[in-house]
Parts: C-alpha cells; structure tokens; sequence
C-alpha cells in the first residue's frame, strides 16, 4: 500500500477551502437551532409517551453512558481539532494524517475496552448505585453507541480543525432526524411491555441516529479522496514512526478527557446523590426518581436549549484560537474570544429572560407539569452563566491551558456534589436544595474560566455593551410579559405566549440596533441572508 505524497495531495487539490471563524460557527449555529428543535420536540413527545416515571430511568442511564463515551473518545475531538488546526497552519499535511492515523488507532483500542466495560458493569451499576433495578434495559441498550460516538469524534475534530463546520453541522441533522423517528417508534412499540422497556427502546433510537450520523461523517471523510492513512505495519511501528504525535495528542487528551471524567462521574454520582440525600429529606424512592425526572429530564432540556449556540462557538473557537496562537497573533486571539463571548452574550441573555418570564406556563404546556416551571425558574437567572461556559472553555483549550479548564471543572464538581448533599438533605429544603446546587456549580466554573482567560490574555467584558443589553432584554421581556397577560384574555395561552415571544424578540432586536450593539457589520456574516440585511442597519 502505497500513500501520495504530500504534493501530489495539493495538486489534486482535494485541499479543503477553510470557512471563516464567524461563518463556520453561523452555520453550527443554524445545524444546531435545527437540531435542538427537533431533539426538543422528541422529548416533549418521549414524555408524554413515557411519562416521568420513564424519563427517570431514561435519565439514570444517560450519566454512565456519558462517562464510557468520555473515557473511550478520550477528548480526541478537541487534541484532533487543535493539532490539525496548528498543523494546516504551518502547512504540514503529511502531520495531519499522522494525528488522523494515531487517532482512529486509540479510539478503536478504547472502544473495544470500555464496550466490555460497560456490557459487564451493567447489572451492578443498576442494582446497586442507581437504586432502581429496571435501569438496566436502558444501559444495556446504548451500549454499542461507544464505538460510534468515538469514530465520529475523530472526524468531527479533523473536518473542525480544517476549519471546516459543514460536515459536522450536516452529520447532526442527519443523526437528529433518524432519531426522531426511532426514538418515538421504538418506545411507543415497548411502552406496553413497562416504562424499563420503553426507556429502553428510547435509547436504541439514540444509537441507530448516532450510527447513521457516523456514515454520513464517513461519506463526507470518503468524498475528501485523501490519501490512504495506514500503512501495512505493525501496532508497534505505527506508534513509533509516530512518537511525537502521539505524545502531542496525549498532552491535550489527558487534562480534556479528565475534565469531562469528572463531570461525567459528577453526572453519574449526582442520580443517586440526588435520590439518596431526598430519602434523607424523607421523601419516597418512587417520589425522588420522578423528581430527577422533572429535573433533569423536564427542566433542563429547557434550560440548555440555547446551549447549540455556545456549543457552535466552542467547537469552532478551539481551532480559531490555537491558529492564531501557532501564528503569535496576540489580536487575532483576543478578537475571536472577544466576538465569541458577545455572541454568547447578546443570544443568550434573551432566552434566560424568557426562560424565567415564560417559565410556569411553557412547562404546563409542553409537559402538563406546573411543577417543573418552579425548578425552571430558580436555574434560568444563572443559565446565562452557563451560556458563556463553553466559549471560555474552548479558549482556554484552544491556549493550550487545558490543565486550568481541568482545575475549574473538577472545583466546580466537588461543591456541587457537596452542595446536594448539604443541601438536598434539609427536609425544609428538599428538592429545591438540589437546584440551588446546580446553580452554584455553573456559577463557580464559569467564574473561574473567566479569570482564568482574562489572566493569560487580558480580556475583559466590556461592561457598557453588557449593560446595554441588559437593558434591552429587562424591557423586552417586561413588554412580553404583560402583553401575554392581557392577550391570554383574548385567546388561548399557547397562542399569547408565542405572540409575547415573537413581540420580546422584535422589539429587542430593534433596542440592540439602537444602542449601536448590532449593527451591518454583525448581520453580513450571516450566511446566504447576511449582504442582504446589512444593507439595511447602521454600523455600530
């Protein structure tokens, strides 16, 4: 077998022709408001399918499986995206197929090792830590997602460290929508068999739409016609004609995979941290599961709905960042950072207004559920927080401070785990100590990131342009507020709040426009609309 060479690669000119750092987030930005339309409307019909009941043991197997998945891509989409990143900036492409080939080598090996683990630990994680025994049908269902989550994340990293977004952006509808359809099929098909069953067909539905987004990254990869990455040696000679590769890949991966650890193993430990501290509280087992069900399955897909936008931000900010560090263009990193974190600001400030303004009647009518709107409104003041977590992140990621984001995050782990514990635990306090603890996890790390950024770079938030949006966002919402009001009067609620959305949303557009917060050079950027609408805003 015999691999082209470097030029021969550029004179076929399979090349691929990079996407600006605004255009490519633009464009996840859009995959990604589809997606999460999409995923949120499975939900609600999950719910309504399963009930609450159902979406806890949905839920309980959702933190295990997140752990295997971060221990077995073990944070190669991020190491993959930033070496490429470096490496097309420097103009080596052969080291780029070397990261691919030292990559799909480590993914393949820990699949193997943690699909085991998985299959084995299974009976005992549901029997004995999750304290619900019929947790584990749904485990045992998402099982074979480890291997296709993993392959899929070393292509995501190379097509996002080609500066590339398309392919990701196009893999995620594709994987959305067979879900959709998979997901409701499977368990409306098993819900008469019981919830266990249900639950469990919910999550084969998860793995048949990650499978059928892998093939469409393949496709994609195949269409590149780029040249063949392995060579006829042995495991031992491919990591030795690639040492430095490999260590390179390792000095990212670790701190990245130990950050997600320790936020999966929260994920993981906070189920039955949550149900053992509410039986403390005195509150029933059967009573505890529906409450994490309303939590984590009812009110935080709320709550971190916007999060498409920060999760687009990241994804392409790794890159942005570590070319324009691999270039010492100080500028150019502080801008990226700069236009990533106003982004965050001026998308999500409106929809933590609206989350807390909208919160009580949006949970009774998409989930019949008063209840949830209460914890939805204790969490949506501190979710623009959240919101600027992953851009702050990313940067640090993309400095190569990925230990400092791995100090955050284990911090911010640590109190909440003992916030829940404290606090869940008071019977005066009950369910609502378990979402102040949330609260005090996002508001901590999120903090941390931020002086952590603003250390090595300098960067600050420009207070004027945060107050000015919060200005725009407090009326709009006071306006919102009051209209749905008067017009539920008029009509029925689900048409007043959409009408009080759609009214919040114009008239704090036209307020961003007027402060000089938006402006031409902002909307032109926006893909195949942008030359258009800039004709008609002022600059700022």
């Amino acid at each position: 077998m015999h691999m082209l060479s470097t030029n021969a690669w550029e004179k076929r000119g399979h090349i691929m022709t990079k996407q600006t750092f605004m255009k490519g987030t633009l464009i996840l930005i859009l995959a990604g408001l589809i997606v999460k339309i999409l995923g949120f409307i499975n939900r609600v019909m999950l719910a309504r399918i399963i009930g609450a009941e159902g979406l806890g043991l949905y839920q309980m197997a959702v933190p295990t499986f997140i752990l295997i998945i971060s221990l077995a891509t073990f944070g190669l989409n991020v190491s993959v995206s930033k070496l490429v990143a470096e490496a097309d900036a420097r103009g080596e492409h052969a080291q780029v197929r070397s990261i691919l080939r030292i990559s799909l080598v480590i993914v393949s090996v820990l699949s193997i090792l943690f699909t085991t683990v998985m299959l084995l630990s299974a009976p005992i994680i549901s029997r004995y830590f999750l304290t619900d025994e019929r947790a584990f049908y749904p485990l045992l269902a998402i099982t074979p997602i480890v291997p296709i989550i993993a392959v899929s994340s070393v292509l995501r990293g190379y097509f996002q460290g080609k500066q590339n977004m398309t392919p990701t952006a196009s893999s995620q509808l594709v994987e959305q929508v067979i879900r959709m359809f998979t997901v409701i099929i499977l368990a409306s098909w098993l819900m008469p068999r019981g919830v266990e069953y249900a639950a469990a067909g919910a999550m084969i539905g998860v793995v048949i739409g990650e499978a059928f987004g892998m093939l469409s990254l393949l496709f994609q990869f195949r269409r590149q016609k780029l040249p063949k990455l392995f060579r006829q040696h042995s495991m031992s000679g491919l990591l030795k004609h690639n040492r430095e590769t490999f260590r390179n890949l390792l000095d990212i991966s670790i701190p990245v995979t130990t950050s997600r650890i320790i936020s999966s193993l929260t994920f993981f430990v906070e189920p039955i941290i949550v149900a053992q501290s509410l039986l403390l509280a005195g509150m029933s087992a059967g009573a505890a599961t529906s409450f994490y069900g309303q939590l984590a399955g009812m009110a935080m897909p709320l709550l971190i709905f916007p999060t498409f936008i920060t999760y687009s931000l990241s994804v392409s900010l790794v890159p942005a960042v570590a070319e324009a560090a691999a270039q010492k263009n100080d500028k150019l990193i502080y801008r990226r950072i700069y236009q990533s974190i106003r982004l965050a600001l001026v998308i999500g400030a409106p929809c933590a207004v609206l989350l807390y303004v909208f919160a009580e009647p949006l949970s009774t009518l998409l989930y019949n559920d008063e209840a949830v709107g209460h914890f939805l409104k204790l969490m949506a003041p501190y979710s623009l927080f959240l919101y600027f977590q992953s851009p702050l992140q990313a940067a640090l990621q993309g400095l190569d401070r990925a230990g400092v984001a791995m100090r955050n995050t284990i911090i911010g782990a640590l109190l909440k785990t003992a916030a829940i514990f404290l606090l869940a635990s008071r019977p005066e306090l009950g369910v609502d100590g378990v979402v102040l603890s949330v609260n005090i996890s996002i508001l901590s790390v999120t903090l941390l990131h931020f002086f952590s950024v603003s250390k090595i770079t300098g960067f600050t938030i420009e207070i004027k342009e945060m107050i000015k949006v919060l200005i725009s966002v407090a009326l709009s919402g006071y306006t919102a507020l009051h209209m749905t009001r008067y017009w539920s009067h008029l009509m029925e609620l689900p048409q007043a709040m959409v009408l009080g959305i759609c009214l919040a949303l114009f008239i704090y557009t036209l307020l961003l426009i007027w402060l000089r917060v938006l402006g031409k050079q902002d909307v032109q950027r926006i893909p195949w609309i942008g030359p258009t609408l800039a004709h008609f805003l002022p600059r700022r």
